[in-house]
């Protein structure tokens, strides 16, 4: 075993631990979540594999890639492993329905499963389940660290993608640790990593592009272990290098903290941090559509007149801008202004409301003419966990009044999604598409991944044609 360039430092130390995480390690607590966000996941890639969009993704990366030998979800298709990472990343992000890290934002599940399960396709031998579920661990604590390190939602703020910008690291680590790389190996990695991250969040207003940006992350890290296995070196100690470094050149302009990559280390758990998401819209609108529901409870007939909301400085960058006609799904999913007003009309912001009918909906247009968001920065000096408040407040046609509040949405680490609720989510997506009896086996395949000596069952689960969620 080779050790880090310099043991000590920020690099050496992450690496270090990733190299001797063994799964006894791991509190059971977080085992558990980690197999069910995996779940998540792949309920997302299950929906996500036929959308339209997604569509047109496969067959432009086939016609780039061809055939191969791993498994593209949902399609019946096999292509090369990189391209599989980039599709299969590109459907659990398919409809904005998968899990993210509220504080260092970034979408943890379309990374790791497509990355691992390429790397796993490549090596030539069988991979455990354990052994997947040991490097995905890996890889929901390696990603917010390197988030923490260059100001988390900062980034968001400052117009990054910020998942691309950390999100290539994650991959990269998790695949490392399933390929068993020692700790030089593996800090080549993340040196190829961390100069591959990028994203640019402009991409939410129409293009379909946003959909694959975490699989470019995915992809990358995918590629950064494998050349890092061949010998090929990558950049040392690349987080703490002052002259082009990570933390160095993505935090310019804001604060960072180098020493939160290394902090906290098998003892504080990010993966349990993780928020799953209960509607199909960017995670700080859960706020929106919560409130949302809960007034359109109390509008007793009433017309109207004003809609007010109030964010935060993360939520109003991220999730405001007067939205014009026509309105393209990803920029319904992205807007505060459309999750707001189809709530109160629907009660809910699923798939069905973001087909191209409800996206140019009289009725929905009506209420977002007379919608007006203000930045509150007073929201930003709270606590983390307390920045995605949403406060809105409906004015009626006799002059009346109506606020909600909600100061975490559910999901949210105050309120998380139970485990359960992630089994019934995953059926409600899954059993759109597929027979109840195979969404099943999907269930206890994934629940089971600890005790399975191959990956093949759950795979072969995975490959098969799925119907089509909207249209």
């Amino acid at each position: 075993m080779t050790a880090a360039s310099k043991p000590d430092g920020v690099t050496g130390r992450l690496v270090t631990w990733i190299h001797e995480l063994a799964w006894d390690d791991v509190p059971d607590k977080v085992r558990v979540r980690a197999a069910h966000l995996l779940l998540d996941g792949l309920g997302c890639a299950l929906v996500g594999a036929q959308l339209p969009w997604s569509r047109v993704a496969t067959d432009a990366v086939f016609g780039v890639e061809g055939a191969g030998d791993a498994v593209v979800i949902g399609t019946g298709r096999t292509t090369t492993p990189a391209g599989a990472a980039l599709l299969n990343s590109a459907y659990i992000q398919g409809f904005e329905l998968d899990d993210f890290h509220p504080l260092a934002p970034l979408h943890s599940a379309s990374l790791l499963l497509p990355s691992l399960l390429s790397t796993a396709s490549s090596l030539g031998h069988e991979v455990s389940g354990r052994d997947l579920m040991l490097a995905a661990i890996v890889g929901f604590e390696v990603g917010p660290r390197v988030g923490y390190s260059i100001g988390g939602t900062r980034m968001l703020s400052r117009g990054w993608h910020s998942g691309p910008v950390f999100g290539t690291a994650a991959a990269a680590a998790a695949c490392a640790k399933l390929r068993g790389l020692d700790p030089a190996m593996t800090e080549d990695a993340l040196g190829f990593a961390a100069t591959q991250s990028a994203g640019l969040m402009s991409a939410q207003y129409e293009a379909m592009g946003k959909r694959m940006q975490h699989g470019f992350a995915a992809r990358n890290g995918f590629y950064s272990a494998a050349l890092a296995a061949a010998g090929y070196t990558g950049i040392d100690q690349v987080f703490e290098r002052e002259y082009g470094g990570y933390v160095a050149v993505y935090g310019e302009g804001h604060p960072t903290d180098l020493d939160a990559i290394a902090r906290g280390l098998g003892e504080n758990w990010e993966t349990t941090t993780v928020m799953v998401k209960s509607w199909a819209v960017m995670g700080g609108l859960h706020g929106a559509v919560q409130a949302a529901q809960a007034l359109r409870g109390r509008l007793a007939g009433r017309t109207v007149e004003r809609i007010d909301i109030r964010v935060g400085d993360v939520v109003y960058h991220h999730g405001w801008w007067p939205p014009e006609r026509p309105l393209e799904a990803i920029g319904g999913q992205m807007n505060i202004g459309y999750a707001t007003a189809v709530t109160l009309l629907d009660g809910t912001a699923l798939p069905e409301q973001f087909t191209a009918a409800r996206l140019d909906s009289d009725d929905v247009w009506r209420l977002l003419d007379r919608t007006h968001v203000e930045l509150d920065r007073g929201i930003d000096e709270l606590p983390p966990t307390e920045r995605f408040q949403t406060h809105v407040t409906l004015t009626f046609a006799d002059g009346s009044t109506d606020t909600e509040s909600v100061m975490a949405p559910h999901g949210n680490p105050l309120d998380p999604v139970t485990n359960d609720e992630v089994v019934a989510k995953f059926h409600a997506l899954a059993d759109r598409v597929m027979s109840p009896d195979r969404a099943t086996a999907i269930v206890d395949a994934v629940l089971g991944l600890a005790d399975a000596d191959s990956l093949a069952p759950l795979v072969a689960l995975l490959a098969d044609p799925v119907g089509r969620a909207i249209d």
